[in-house]
């Protein structure tokens, strides 16, 4: 159940950064509705780099609190 919230919430900020970015990006890179295009692949990538951000925190996390004196 873990992977899915770390999932959905990747896919929510990265969504959310790229069509923030979108205006900023060139026309290649904009994903047009209803359409598979480089657009689409751009956005995947943002979320898969989200999703990657999150993993190294939630490892992160984890190491610090196995260490002692730590805290």
């Amino acid at each position: 159940m873990r992977n899915f919230w770390k999932s959905l919430a990747a896919v929510i900020i990265g969504n959310a950064v790229y069509f923030g970015l979108m205006s900023h990006l060139p026309a290649e890179a904009r994903h047009a509705p209803n359409h598979i295009d480089l657009g689409l692949a751009v956005d995947f990538w943002f979320c898969l780099v989200v999703y990657g951000v999150i993993g190294m925190i939630q490892q992160r996390r984890a190491r610090d609190e196995g260490l002692p004196g730590r805290r």
